[in-house]
């Protein structure tokens, strides 16, 4: 459908570029179609599974952060077209599934400070890094969803104004600076930070290494509560 209908509508170009952050990436992995479990060996022995047809699954991603907090006088209303422009007006008759998922986990469950618009299709619970997180769904695919109007516009609105000082630190954050001057006292420093009170997270490092700066290996140390951690 390229941008005529779908979720690809919303991709305007110049709002993207003009964000916070933008990240576009492209998955591919082989997929087994035809597993053959047990292949036989000339001694009689067993393999491991192993694939007869093999097929190539393609995932594309893209990530975009909208600050609207830092530049709409600390406002945190959003709404689709406010982010992109646009709005969605059709779904794509090729997509066998089509969503929206807005967050609408309320932090203080005696206040719900935030509601959306226009009601969600369905509401969806998950456990998210050990929390509890619910989700307003808008199924594109749904035919009530485009009957009122041919225009979905999603909005996020805060009945009342917050304290921008209430802001929740993420389970999972961190910061990188770059120290030092020159190929021998140049490093760049990553800081992760894990605000669960007992879990422990796998985590996944993707650097992009400045032009002026050139790594070496053997140099890389990782420290975890004041002791050093070998990486797998």
């Amino acid at each position: 459908c390229s941008p005529q209908a779908g979720l690809a509508v919303l991709l305007k170009a110049e709002r993207l570029f003009h964000s916070s952050y933008h990240s576009q990436a492209v998955h591919i992995r082989p997929v087994c179609r035809r597993p053959h479990w047990f292949a036989q060996l000339p001694c009689g022995g067993l393999t491991d599974a192993s694939c007869l047809a093999v097929s190539w699954e393609l995932r594309q991603t893209l990530t975009v952060v909208f600050d609207f907090f830092s530049s709409g006088q600390g406002k945190k209303d959003w709404s689709l077209f406010k982010m992109f422009s646009r709005t969605l007006t059709d779904t794509c008759p090729l997509a066998s599934q089509s969503k929206v998922y807005v967050d609408i986990s309320p932090k203080n469950k005696e206040k719900e400070l935030l509601e959306v618009s226009p009601p969600p299709t369905s509401v969806h619970e998950a456990i998210v890094q050990g929390e509890k997180k619910t989700y307003a769904v808008y199924d594109l695919l749904s035919p009530l969803l485009f009957n009122t109007s041919r225009s979905l516009n999603v909005q996020l609105k805060w009945k009342r104004p917050q304290d921008s000082s209430e802001m929740p630190i993420p389970t999972l954050h961190a910061q990188r600076y770059v120290g030092g001057y020159g190929l021998q006292t140049g490093q760049i420093c990553t800081l992760i930070y894990n605000t669960h009170p007992y879990r422990a997270f796998p985590v996944i490092l993707l650097e992009t290494v400045p032009w002026y700066l050139r790594l070496y290996v053997h140099t890389l140390t990782i420290i975890t509560k004041g002791k050093e951690n070998k990486p797998s």
